[in-house]
């Protein structure tokens, strides 16, 4: 917070999660939402460093706006691959397949195993955080993603994890037709590093929206969308 006396003046909101990448713990702090009141914004920038000041971290910064992307360049956040398709939600019938898409809480405990399992009950209850699992032929893929907004129009789903993506591949346009049937949405923001491939019939967004980072410890193929804003924070 910056605060002056009992009046704070503004706040930078992070989330912070302890990560095992490969053999290790990491910790990292999700960069958020970032408000300093009119008269007071020359002090902005204090808050940023005082939250960069903290050792030990890996930072994400997943959803900066325009005038924060060329700052975090230059207090070296390095760009996440975002290549984004744009996928159609056509209705595709399930009729002489074996593939199940299940939802329900009781269904999905039931179903996820492992880390994905831990993954969801650590999620279940993130307010922009939706879940589905698709099952086929003894195997099982969990599927996280948000609601999301392009031009004012709520309209899509972006999808934030998958846990089986050779699977997903298999199954993906039953999972779009889910999105279509059981949510409401007409298409799918799918990115590449998220889902591991192309989706068929899909188009490429020509400027997809930046996500960034800082680690001297993390990859970008390390750095996921899970304990985040954008599972926790709806818009």
């Amino acid at each position: 917070m910056l605060v002056d006396g009992e009046r704070v003046l503004g706040a930078y909101v992070a989330f912070y999660s302890q990560r095992r990448v490969d053999d290790r713990l990491e910790n990292f702090c999700n960069l958020s939402a970032w408000c300093v009141l009119e008269a007071y914004r020359a002090h902005g920038l204090r808050l940023l460093r005082a939250m960069l000041a903290q050792d030990g971290y890996t930072f994400t910064d997943l959803s900066p706006s325009g005038n924060v992307v060329p700052l975090n360049a230059r207090l070296n956040f390095q760009h996440l691959d975002t290549a984004t398709a744009l996928v159609p939600n056509w209705p595709w019938p399930r009729s002489g397949t074996r593939l199940r898409i299940v939802s329900d809480p009781a269904t999905l405990e039931s179903s996820l195993k492992g880390r994905d399992l831990e993954i969801y009950r650590d999620h279940a209850a993130a307010p922009a955080a939706h879940h589905l699992a698709v099952i086929a032929d003894g195997e099982c893929c969990y599927v996280m993603f948000r609601r999301d907004s392009r031009k004012r129009l709520r309209l899509f789903a972006s999808i934030l994890h998958v846990g089986n993506p050779a699977l997903f591949e298999r199954a993906a346009r039953h999972v779009y037709s889910h999105l279509l049937t059981h949510h409401g949405v007409v298409a799918t923001l799918a990115e590449t590093r998220v889902v591991r491939s192309r989706p068929k019939y899909s188009i490429l967004l020509p400027s997809p929206r930046p996500k960034m980072f800082r680690s001297n410890r993390v990859s970008s193929s390390q750095v996921d969308y899970l304990y985040s804003e954008l599972t926790c924070v709806p818009w």
